[in-house]
């Protein structure tokens, strides 16, 4: 979930196995009677932290969807023995979370006896529907009814759908769905890859890159090189100060007056309440890696200048479309109003090891990453225009965000989130953070994922694509890379972007372009 970090796909680690004896040690004990010792549950009985109290907030109550598109028919009762003896291990999912001292005021986790019947929901499907609407549709149609409910408190908060419906690109969909409170993408996509086998290898789990850390070249001993070096890092701490304390800023005015363009992207008021339509689009992940080397960038980079070529491609058609006065799609002539203003809010992984964790070290009491909700987040411009030139949205997004590198907003704003409930409360938290959302106009968030086919409980997986909803905001887009595959998942409210696919195919054709001046400048190199 990290966007500030650069990708490499050369140095990968396997995923531990799920359980660790420093795991089970906190998990649930029976006593002779099956049920827990009175001394046990105060003992395993803990409150909530304040990120994961603020999602039971009336406005902030979120949810996070990940869609597992499958190769083969999902067999219900191998997925549910399967979940017994993993994720059912894992505390957080086999626990209720029961407010104390009055409403809105703390909760706390109380482990409880789980049922997996009321948890793995496989619908009857009638094939009579099938005639009406395409399979893809209807499982769109499903998924989207699930935005419109939310999971009964009286239960742990997560649920999985069984959809054994053959579409474009799977032999069946399994919809995870699960409250935003019991951890974030990071944790909740490394639970599934910890489920999770390689299908050459059924006894091996999976690999996922890790982000290399680029080593500082050993100083010469020469006086001048020393002192040299020494006014660079004065200079790169003085400038780290001058952005973040810009940042915190720009924060504080979002908060108090400064609002995003109302552009066609911008929900409707109590955009946080209605249903979302998520909708994805498989990329090639060789194309963003070429275009990463050649101009020597990292897969963020390139993935942040896709998002704006699509976003302004869609825009100037949504424009063009009101105006009914086509004005072209060139860099001096479009549809475009001038000085948008369009910000994102991108989610970073704050756990002090960067990339996705093994939910095993995230279990270790003493692990540099920890299960939950580590997250804090940037506000980053996209400069919405078109460029004649597909490659300046590349380098105009790595400026950007080269710049929010070096500023300690992700930093500030994980901290606000810990520091405000205790001195304010929850609801001045939950108020801080839907302003802030509310007046910009998307979230963005990159996850990555494994390296070779995977599967889960013996069902080989042909896509892997989180999202989540419940925030004011219209748009979400999320990237999650999975064997050679870059996967964009699109979360939106259908009042404000009625047309999500056609945003797809912008953000497709963008990739595209991009790859096309890449190989065509090549090519006159040459």
């Amino acid at each position: 979930m990290n966007f500030l970090e650069g990708l490499s796909l050369r140095d990968v680690k396997p995923l531990k196995a799920i359980v660790t004896k420093s795991s089970s040690s906190i998990l649930k004990k029976e006593s002779d009677n099956g049920g827990l010792k009175e001394e046990e549950k105060e003992e395993e009985e803990e409150l909530l932290d304040p990120s994961a109290r603020l999602f039971h907030e009336p406005k902030f109550n979120l949810y996070i969807i990940a869609m597992l598109g499958c190769k083969t028919k999902i067999n219900p009762n191998i997925i549910k023995d399967g979940l017994l003896t993993t994720v059912l291990k894992h505390p957080r999912f086999c626990s209720l979370q029961v407010e104390v001292g009055g409403k809105g005021g703390e909760m706390k986790w109380v482990p409880t006896e789980v049922n997996i019947e009321n948890h793995v929901i496989v619908p009857e499907i009638n094939p009579a529907i099938m005639d009406d609407i395409s399979p893809d549709r209807f499982v769109e149609d499903y998924i989207s009814e699930l935005s419109k409910t939310t999971i009964d408190m009286s239960k742990p908060l997560w649920e999985l759908h069984i959809l054994n419906v053959k579409t474009t690109e799977a032999e069946a969909v399994g919809v995870f769905k699960v409250h935003h409170s019991i951890g974030d993408g990071t944790s909740l996509v490394s639970l599934l890859l910890a489920c999770t086998r390689q299908t050459a290898d059924p006894n091996a789990l999976p690999t996922v890159p890790v982000p290399v850390t680029k080593k500082r070249p050993v100083s010469s001993s020469k006086n001048s090189e020393g002192v040299w070096w020494m006014f660079a890092a004065l200079w790169g701490f003085l400038a780290m100060v001058r952005n973040s304390l810009v940042d915190i800023f720009m924060f504080f005015a979002t908060f108090i007056f400064l609002k995003d363009t109302e552009t066609p992207l911008k929900g409707p008021p109590g955009v946080e309440y209605g249903s979302k339509r998520f909708v994805h689009r498989t990329l090639s992940l060789d194309d963003i890696k070429l275009v990463k080397n050649v101009m020597n960038m990292t897969i963020n980079d390139v993935l942040l200048g896709v998002t704006t070529a699509g976003l302004s491609s869609y825009l100037n058609r949504r424009y063009g479309m009101v105006n009914k006065n086509d004005q072209g799609a060139t860099e001096k002539r479009n549809n475009l109003p001038k000085d948008i203003r369009l910000r994102s809010t991108l989610l970073v992984n704050m756990r002090p090891s960067s990339g996705i964790q093994v939910l095993s070290d995230m279990m270790e009491e003493k692990a540099e990453a920890r299960w939950g909700n580590w997250i804090g987040y940037i506000l980053n411009p996209f400069t919405i225009s078109l460029r004649d030139d597909p490659l300046d949205y590349v380098r105009e997004a790595k400026t950007a965000i080269d710049r929010k590198k070096n500023s300690g907003e992700a930093l500030y704003t994980y901290l606000i989130g810990e520091l405000v409930p205790r001195f304010f409360g929850y609801k001045a938290l939950a108020a801080l953070s839907h302003r802030v959302l509310s007046n910009t106009t998307m979230s963005c968030s990159n996850l990555i994922g494994p390296l070779e086919e995977i599967g889960f409980y013996g069902h080989p997986m042909a896509y892997l694509a989180p999202t989540f909803y419940g925030h004011p905001q219209a748009l979400t887009i999320n990237y999650q890379s999975y064997i050679n595959k870059m996967i964009i998942i699109l979360a939106v409210d259908e009042r404000a972007i009625p047309d999500p696919h056609k945003l797809c195919d912008d953000l497709e054709e963008s990739l595209k372009l991009i790859k096309d001046a890449i190989l065509a400048k090549h090519e006159h190199v040459h």
